[in-house]
């Protein structure tokens, strides 16, 4: 066995920066106290608000954002590793990116993923969401290859309903998948578990989903309910709907041990477009 300890922290984020830079700061004391070697937050752990001219007063660029130099500061002084799911930062033009960062003990940044499929939908119960009228959607793929969970591919919430990305994850040899998420309580419901159980399976990776609940300030309900599952599809943590800080530890033999039983990466195939 090679077991590593993360921890996954599961906000309540709401609209202020500053409190929601304490609680992380507080979540990665915890976490490295706790034993864990890397800690995962959610999508939008520096504020969560669907007020478009609220947010827009108080996101900053990357250098300047109070949230990324308190996560940083923490993970340097406790000397953990932090995947800290997204940000909302203001990019280049007149729309936000959701960014998310995975930073090392020493407080460097090691990568940045931009989310790439943003939610613009209409539920049957109401609500109406349209990220893309409000943020600018990422281009790339990104694997972080020498972290302590092994080689880490990034995405951000709806990013999961894309096999597409995954295999493209799972093809470059990701051993650990973060999906950080903010989902809605009806999608959270219906999907949020199958989803991610399927991506490990279809990856042949670990999947480690932190993520927000409860009702936030702004007005929205999250779902909860943050996971880890192993390659083989089985859960080794799931949480609740209420926030806190959970652990798991990851058999990363696990990994090698699937991918021998069905080596789905050795069996794929190009396919050719249908025929018209």
């Amino acid at each position: 066995m090679n077991l590593v300890r993360i921890a996954i922290f599961q906000a309540q984020s709401g609209i202020d920066p500053a409190a929601n830079a304490m609680r992380l700061a507080q979540a990665v004391s915890d976490a490295a106290a706790g034993g864990a070697i890397m800690l995962f937050t959610p999508e939008m752990s520096g504020m969560l608000d669907r007020d478009r001219e609220r947010a827009f007063d108080k996101a900053r660029r990357e250098p300047d954002d109070q949230v990324l130099a308190a996560v940083r500061a923490a993970a340097a002084q406790h000397r953990i590793w932090v995947h800290l799911g997204s940000l909302a930062l203001r990019g280049e033009g007149e729309k936000l990116v959701n960014r998310g960062f995975v930073i090392d003990p020493a407080g460097e940044v090691r990568a940045r993923y931009d989310k790439i499929h943003l939610f613009d939908v209409d539920l049957p119960t109401g609500e109406s969401w349209r990220e893309s009228a409000m943020y600018q959607r990422g281009e790339k793929a990104v694997i972080v290859p020498d972290t302590p969970v092994g080689r880490l591919g990034l995405t951000i919430c709806y990013d999961v309903r894309f096999p597409e990305l995954f295999q493209r994850l799972s093809d470059d040899r990701a051993d650990v998948i973060a999906v950080p998420a903010a989902f809605t309580v009806p999608t959270g419901k219906a999907h949020w578990q199958v989803l991610l159980r399927a991506r490990a399976i279809e990856a042949e990776a670990f999947v480690i989903a932190a993520a927000q609940a409860g009702q936030h300030e702004d007005g929205r309900e999250t779902y909860g309910h943050s996971l880890a599952a192993d390659p083989w599809g089985e859960l080794l943590l799931e949480m609740d709907n209420r926030p806190g800080l959970a652990f798991a530890d990851l058999d990363l033999a696990r990994i090698s041990d699937v991918r021998s039983r069905i080596p789905v990466h050795q069996h794929r195939r190009p396919i050719a477009p249908l025929a018209n």
